[in-house]
């Protein structure tokens, strides 16, 4: 993000023309700060607070529209003006950013003086031809043979085909000046082969139009700093040898493009783009030398348009499909429409080998004037061109699309097709296209931005109080600045100790059967491996547990020796670096033999077909409410067979599960870990090692990310380098490369919903019978505890009466674990996707439906017991009321309906949700410290996995010893240290989960700082009657030479009447649907939270954000996808795709409501760490909304009353191709066919 930021300052400042900022600021402009970091990705913000702090450089910024302006205080100066003040932005200026260290430079030139000449290469492994003739002598030398060598330009290829074993030899290529030349002429553009992207789209920007698309299509490709180092040509060649979907190859095949190619020494081949495509896949001591593109200079009659259509409109993403249209055409007098002279017609990564050229279609329409017949004509005859291989993902979307694009390309060419009955054209949309000509007098038909160009804006409102000052102050987050500058220490950048080893699982990839051995191919990888460490490798003694919760039941950490799951660890190779165990990892061979096994159990279906479940203790079950036979039997109308499917999701927390062991005297070992649970990894550890739990010893300063993922999987990590570390006597590392990480992660609970509800006329229900499945995996883990927390969030609603059937199965995949408000985000949406169908049978608004069956507060005790609290507290129907009966919110939704009324190739929705969350409080310890100097240790069991919870304990901690000073504490703030969290200092320290460990971790504190005033109080007493005001540290100083206890350790333990309490908030979305491509644009978010009397409202305003984000990556984009045999296959970012900037609300409104105050929670707060990742559902909400506006206009079209075009089932994720799908993949031609019989002949344009 850093790097990013400065990347696009540093551009900013260089370009020519640009007006001098105003002083303190840069040259760069709001909108390039936002897409500065438009390809970086963040899983705790969700953004907002990143690009406030990116567009504060911009000189055009808005100051009122930072989110950091809600913590300014208002009223400066005595007229009562409320304005930001610049002054609090620390300046900006270009002369003094700090770049590279001249001291370095001078030392690296030096040592480059001394050599009397390069390094060898026979030392280096590399490589480096200054000339094509070099590189080719190379080759002819037979000094290595094509396996073990790798040519190099820029290596970003290796972000998608990783690399499968070790090279001894790299040819870099960069140093060829032919390859990094860029000529212009008359006829076009020649780009060198390793010219970087970034650079290619600088040259092509500066040319005509076509460049020009070409230019703004490549802006979309990867991401600035892949672009700014990826070059041309190694996308085109992977593209030519691989299944690469590269949009590059295709938006350069429409242009008519070249490609210069050198085989051997002295031959140069030049091909068309398309001819070197068809080729089998090229030799790797066959050079790409050049590529060109013609220029079509000013030629009025043509027209040239780009599409692409990914889960992310501004790249970082790969294409679903991509095309490019070049024509060149005249316009019929008569009938004003495009006569067709000759076409070009490109598509790509539809699920062929390379980007293809739909001849048949080119050749039907030259030569004819476009009208509706013939485009009609076109996209069935394109149907039977664009053919996704077998194996291809949503291959009937990706051919809907290829139609969707050629239709908005035609379509634009076609007079009357702009302006149908009811409709705006689709050229209406987001596209990259120009057209010289006609086309230019239509400006309203082809905007230069779509609604995912909006800009984003955001505000914040929240409650500020002094009550417990500073306790409610928005202080900066404890190191804040040492991990935006790099400096913290995550357990990977602890110093490696001597002789220190490092390890890589080696997994199952089959679901189940015996493991009857591993070996490992020949390789320069597998020469690297010292040992593997498996199940025989336990000490005596020991068991063979890689995780356990709550006596719930265990997890093997090695498959022994049977493999229960794809992905199921059989062992670890251990190798000198990272780098050769991930590679000797990849060398593995593993027999399998699945004899007197039987098949693999690996859906709820089934685990349902064969009983196969998990008990529920008594203890955790839910319980029913109420009879749900008699409130059927009251009810008007029924459903009996509703359904509702969610998938998993991967956590992907920036850090992956890392560990290190470090092997000590007696049988002890330290293990550093990246765990929410120190003290059950001490556990586990201490039972595989079969050693007390005193000789295990866990560390955790800072986890980098957790939601849940760190928790049960990071104990199998530990537990590995524990065993390895024991048996070696060395200290071993793990760090656990993302596939890895995502193949076992297990991540959410799949789920499949099934009622029946019964509901009068009114909408009013009177019952309702739920049926769920939830796929667990192997093991039990945590998914006994999903029932409790599925029906209370299920709960929000009066059902009248509830009764359910909840199996936890037990399959033959990686066991599911907790993710963020795990069970509680999946039975929130459940109860609003039976409400809403509610809603639909019977005609009537949603929110009409939700706000019938709200709870009073009578009821909400009999659905939640003694969790409801007080009457005061009770906030939802207020904060709901709040959203949904403001006028702006009714002037949204006439918006809304008017323009759906007005366009046919676009539809908004609009929904609101509510949420109650049901937060459970834990017993936590808590250590204070005070030393001599008066500076302050505090411990606690909570980890701080940026949460914020070392913030709100440092505020505590403050606040409790305030009592000693005059500002009531405020001064302490800096002399407060929360240090790691040891397993053998700080016991009992629990689970980090649930949202309420930074509350309970405070009240541990409190309670310490109590202790400690009340033996402080009598010295500061007695210090005063003779001295008056006494100084903290002369306090501290007369204590500990009274020989005062100046450490106080407390264990606290929630009240037992009072262990549970409801959070409560409700959200508007509003989405635009793409209706061509199923792509959302969520064009804003309201956010009314209940988030209490908040510990520190900046750090809760930072968990709702990026709570909320995170969660409409589950509700729209993050499929986390296995194979036939349960092996994740989404295990990257080039298949796993997370929210980025620009997939966030374009306007992001949070409120932090506080509600009345309760002081049985702690000083009144409330959890903000999860519940606001249920508001997510509005977002899927109001894409259903969308959808239902399309489904209703096409049948309206069809003359069609079909019930199921409006009470359709909408599964989660909503990916673009489940949205595509249920708007209509044949949207294009049902629309074709309806339009009026013309007089036109579709094949010479002639009456």
């Amino acid at each position: 993000m850093c790097m990013s930021i400065f990347s696009a300052l540093a551009k900013a400042d260089r370009a020519a023309g640009r007006p001098a900022p105003p002083p303190g600021f840069s040259k760069l402009t709001v909108a390039e700060a936002e897409k500065a970091v438009s390809g970086n990705l963040c899983r705790c913000t969700g953004y907002r607070p990143i690009l406030d702090a990116c567009k504060s450089f911009a000189a055009d910024v808005d100051l009122e529209d930072l989110g950091l302006n809600s913590f300014w205080k208002k009223g400066g100066g005595g007229d009562g003006d409320d304005c930001a003040d610049v002054s609090k932005l620390p300046p900006y200026s270009a002369t003094a950013v700090c770049t590279f260290p001249e001291f370095l430079k001078s030392e690296i030139k030096a040592s480059m003086d001394q050599a009397t000449g390069a390094p060898s290469p026979a030392a280096t492994g590399w490589y480096h031809p200054k000339s094509i003739e070099e590189f080719h002598r190379l080759f002819d030398s037979n000094l290595f043979d094509e396996k073990s060598v790798k040519i190099v330009a820029s290596n970003t290829g290796s972000g998608v085909y990783k690399d499968q074993d070790l090279h001894d030899k790299y040819i870099d290529i960069t140093q060829i000046p032919e390859l990094s030349a860029i000529k212009r002429s008359s006829k076009g553009i020649e780009i060198g082969a390793v010219v970087s992207i970034s650079k290619a789209i600088e040259t092509l920007s500066h040319g005509g139009k076509v460049f020009r698309r070409i230019a703004d299509h490549l802006s979309k490709v990867a991401s600035s700093f892949v672009r700014n180092t990826a070059t041309v040509g190694g996308n085109i060649i992977m593209a030519q040898r691989l299944p690469f979907p590269s949009d590059i190859a295709t938006v350069l095949l429409a242009a008519g493009s070249t490609v210069t190619i050198q085989a051997a020494s002295n031959k140069r081949i030049c091909l068309t783009l398309e001819e070197f495509l068809g080729q089998p896949p090229c030799a790797s001591r066959t050079l790409l030398i050049s590529i060109s593109v013609p220029d079509w200079g000013s030629d009025e009659g043509i027209t040239f348009e780009t599409f692409r259509a990914a889960p992310r409109p501004f790249g970082n993403a790969v294409s679903y499909v991509n095309s490019a249209f070049l024509a060149r055409s005249s316009v019929d007098a008569e009938s004003g429409s495009h006569l067709i002279e000759d076409v070009c017609l490109a598509f790509g990564a539809f699920g062929a080998e390379h980007a293809i050229r739909a001849r048949k279609v080119e050749e039907f329409i030259k030569g004819k004037l476009v009208s509706a017949p013939v485009i009609l004509e076109a996209v069935r005859l394109l149907k039977g061109v664009v053919s996704p291989e077998e194996g291809t993902t949503h291959p009937e979307y990706r051919i809907s699309l290829a139609v969707s694009f050629l239709f908005r390309f035609l379509s634009s060419l076609a007079n009357g097709l702009d302006e149908p009955d009811n409709a705006n054209a689709p050229n209406g949309s987001c596209t990259n296209g120009i057209a010289n000509g006609s086309a230019e007098s239509y400006p309203e038909n082809h905007p230069r931005a779509g609604s995912s160009d909006l800009p984003i804006r955001s505000r914040q409102e929240m409650v500020f109080s002094d009550e417990y000052k500073p306790v409610g102050k928005p202080i900066e987050k404890v190191g804040a600045e040492l991990q935006a500058s790099g400096e913290a220490v995550y357990v990977d950048d602890i110093p490696a100790p001597k002789d220190c080893l490092y390890g890589a699982f080696i997994y199952s990839t089959h679901p189940h059967a015996e493991v009857k051995g591993v070996k490992f191919r020949s390789s320069l990888a597998s020469h690297k491996v010292i040992t593997v460490i498996t199940a025989k490798d336990i000490p005596t003694g020991g068991e063979n547990v890689g995780s356990s919760f709550s006596n719930l039941g265990d997890e093997a950490l090695f498959a022994n020796p049977v493999a229960e799951f794809a992905g199921q660890n059989i062992g670890v190779v251990i190798a000198e670096t990272q780098k050769y165990a991930y590679m000797a990892a990849k060398q593995a061979v593993i027999e399998y033999s699945t004899e007197n096994l039987q098949p693999p159990i690996l859906t709820i279906e089934d685990a349902v077909q064969h009983n196969s479940y998990f008990q529920i203790p008594p203890f955790l079950t839910p319980k029913p409410v109420g009879d749900f036979n008699q409130g059927m039997s009251e009810a008007d109308h029924k459903i009996l067979d509703g359904e509702v499917n969610l998938e998993s999701q991967y956590y992907f927390y920036m850090e992956t599960q890392s560990a290190l062991a470090i092997p000590d005297e007696d049988n002890c070992i330290t293990i550093y870990s990246s765990t929410q649970t120190p003290e059950l990894t001490q556990n586990i550890v201490a039972r595989c090692l079969g050693v007390p739990f005193h000789n295990v010893r866990v560390i955790t300063r800072r986890v980098g990310g957790g939601f849940g993922g760190k928790a049960m999987k990071a104990m199998h990590v530990a537990a590995a380098c524990a065993v390895a570390a024991f048996k070696l006597r060395r200290p071993v590392r793990m760090y656990l490369d993302r596939k890895t990480d995502m193949i076992m992660a297990g991540g959410r609970h799949p789920m499949k919903a099934k009622y029946s509800v019964g509901f009068k006329s009114d909408g009013k229900i009177t019952g309702l019978h739920l049926d769920l499945g939830l796929n667990a995996g192997i093991s039990p883990d945590v998914s006994p505890l999903m029932p409790s927390s599925i029906i209370g969030s299920l709960k929000k609603y009066n059902w009248g009466a509830l009764a359910f059937d909840i199996k936890v199965c037990k399959t033959n995949v990686s066991s599911k674990s907790a993710m963020r408000a795990p069970g509680d985000v999946q039975g929130s949406f459940i109860a609003d996707a039976i409400v809403e169908h509610v809603a639909a049978a019977l005609s009537v608004d949603a929110n009409v439906v939700k706000r019938k069956n709200l709870h009073d507060f009578e009821s909400l005790k009999v659905f939640y017991g003694e969790s409801a609290g007080e009457a005061s507290t009770y906030s939802l129907v207020t904060i709901f009321d709040k959203l949904v009966s403001s006028p702006d919110y009714q002037r949204r939704a006439a918006m809304v309906e008017h323009f759906n009324g007005s366009n046919r190739w676009k539809k908004r929705g609009i929904s609101c949700v509510p949420i109650a969350y049901v937060v459970t409080l834990r017993p936590a310890p808590g250590k204070v410290s005070i030393l001599k100097d008066g500076s302050i240790a505090v411990e606690v069991g909570g980890i701080e996995i940026g949460q914020g919870l070392w913030t709100k304990v440092k505020q505590m901690a403050a606040f409790g010893l305030g009592q000693l000073c005059p500002d009531g504490g405020e001064g302490l703030l800096d002399k407060v240290r929360v240090i790691q969290a040891d397993s053998l200092s700080m016991i009992q320290g629990g689970v980090t989960a649930g949202s309420s460990t930074s509350e309970t971790s405070c009240e541990a504190v409190r309670k310490s700082c109590a202790a400690l005033v009340e033996r402080l109080m009598p010295i500061k007493e007695s210090l005063e009657a003779t001295a008056g005001a006494v100084p903290w540290e002369s306090l501290i100083v007369q204590a500990s030479t009274a020989s005062v206890n100046l450490t106080e350790h407390a264990y606290w333990t929630p009240d037992p009447t009072f262990k549970k309490y409801l959070n409560y908030g409700s959200a508007i979305s509003e989405v635009e649907v793409d209706v061509l491509t199923g792509e959302t644009t969520i064009l804003r978010s309201d956010l009314v939270y209940d988030c209490g009397q908040s510990l520190n409202p900046a750090v809760d305003l930072g968990q709702v954000e990026g709570s909320f984000v995170q969660g409409i990556g589950f509700f729209t984009n993050e499929e986390y996808a296995t194979n036939a045999d349960g092996l994740v296959i989404h295990d990257g970012t080039w298949t796993y795709k997370i929210p980025t900037v620009d997939t966030i609300p374009r306007q992001f409104i949070v409120e932090l409501m506080n509600s009345a105050p309760d002081h049985r929670r702690v000083l009144s707060s409330k959890a903000s760490g999860e519940p606001p990742l249920l508001l997510a559902s509005s977002v899927h909400c109001a894409m259903r909304e969308a959808i239902r506006a399309t489904r209703k206009e096409f049948a309206a079209a069809a003359d069609s009353a079909d019930p199921a075009l409006t009470t359709f089932q909408m599964d989660v994720p909503a990916t673009m191709p489940v949205v595509k799908e249920l708007c209509g993949l044949d949207v294009v031609e049902r629309y074709l066919e309806s339009l009026p019989a013309t007089t036109t002949s579709p094949y010479t344009g002639k009456a």
